[in-house]
């Protein structure tokens, strides 16, 4: 369970050892000084201090207020992106990120420690073994999953101001056995990542509902089934518009319907 200051007693102290030139020490009530690999510099006010144990490792995890936010200057673009499997994000500009695929990569040995695992003696020293040696595995696949969109999100957030994804109900759509290969490719990570990145560099998130998405046109507006010529051209029946029929471009078609609405909204709020 997380030991958390100042909740728990005021028993943790952060950096109390400033006078050490290069190392990081944690000051836990009942242990005393322990060193922390700090893995970049902590910037504003601590807060809160949680300890976490995964498997033989051990984390300090903090929490900060008062952290200068790092707004990014503005580029003028915008940008729609699809969520996949086949690459774990599709943008409107045409850019595919892979999908790394941490689970496929590591199910084999994955399955051969939790059978491994299931043959152990309940209480044996052999069984503790095995047990730590799955969590080992499980916690690969979610270090790697993290690891992704920590790496893919701020080039979206560096590149565009306004950043438009569908509204995807990823619960809904991972309640079978055979959707394994979204939860596998991570998307809720890669989105709560992507939302807090663009907010920390005040950039604009939208989430569009994805319906009629594929179908309405991004210049007049106009929504047709006709609009969807095939499954991969788009062509709108009313003005002529045309343009790529994938869910990125959809997803900005609808961002620009969206975005168009909002101007007219705020001509209309602050008109004389």
């Amino acid at each position: 369970m997380p030991v958390e200051w100042p909740k728990d007693g005021d028993g943790c102290r952060w950096d109390c050892r400033p006078e050490h030139p290069v190392a990081a020490f944690v000051l836990l009530q009942g242990i005393g000084h322990v060193r922390v690999h700090r893995h970049r510099r902590v910037l504003g006010t601590v807060k809160t201090i949680s300890v976490k144990r995964e498997g033989s490792r051990w984390f300090v995890v903090l929490s900060c207020e008062g952290v200068p936010a790092g707004q990014l200057p503005g580029t003028g673009a915008a940008v729609g992106l699809d969520m996949g499997v086949a690459s774990l994000v599709t943008t409107s500009d045409g850019v595919h990120v892979a999908n790394p695929r941490h689970l496929g990569a590591t199910a084999a040995r994955l399955a051969a420690a939790q059978r491994d695992l299931a043959r152990k003696r309940r209480g044996s020293r052999r069984r503790r073994t095995a047990v730590a040696g799955v969590a080992v595995l499980q916690a690969k696949v979610r270090r790697g999953r993290l690891d992704s969109p920590h790496k893919a999100a701020p080039a979206l957030v560096r590149d565009y101001d306004v950043i438009v994804h569908e509204d995807l109900k990823i619960a809904n759509m991972t309640r079978s056995a055979s959707d394994r290969s979204i939860l596998d490719a991570g998307w809720g990570v890669f989105l709560q990542v992507l939302a807090y990145k663009a907010a920390s560099a005040g950039r604009e998130l939208i989430a569009v509902d994805p319906r009629d998405t594929s179908r309405t046109c991004a210049e007049c507006g106009h929504c047709a089934k006709e609009n969807r010529v095939t499954q991969a051209e788009f062509a709108c029946q009313a003005c002529g518009h045309t343009a790529h029929a994938g869910a990125a471009e959809a997803a900005w078609r609808e961002a620009a319907s969206f975005m168009r609405r909002r101007s007219h909204s705020d001509i209309l709020g602050h008109g004389p």
